[in-house]
């Protein structure tokens, strides 16, 4: 396997100046857009818990069409 302590340099060595061409007047999220964020994760996760709650207690059963109910009672008398 080839040494990868020098393909890492190479990619850091060229990563370095862009980080150094950063704006620092650039508008960023800062605290607010992480506290608005995490605001918004924990009631997408209380809503799916509150969903698998509800879908847990519905007990649907289909009820048989009009004509299947017929078709089926002729066929447990024949046979």
């Amino acid at each position: 396997m080839p040494d990868m302590s020098a393909s890492v340099s190479l990619a850091v060595t060229h990563l370095v100046p862009l980080a150094k061409e950063i704006d620092e007047n650039k508008v960023t999220p800062g605290v607010l857009g992480f506290i608005v964020f995490a605001v918004m994760a924990l009631a997408v996760w209380g809503l799916m818990k509150s969903m698998s709650k509800h879908m847990g207690k519905v007990d649907f059963k289909e009820a048989p069409a009009e004509g299947e109910t017929s078709a089926t009672k002729t066929e447990t008398r024949q046979g």
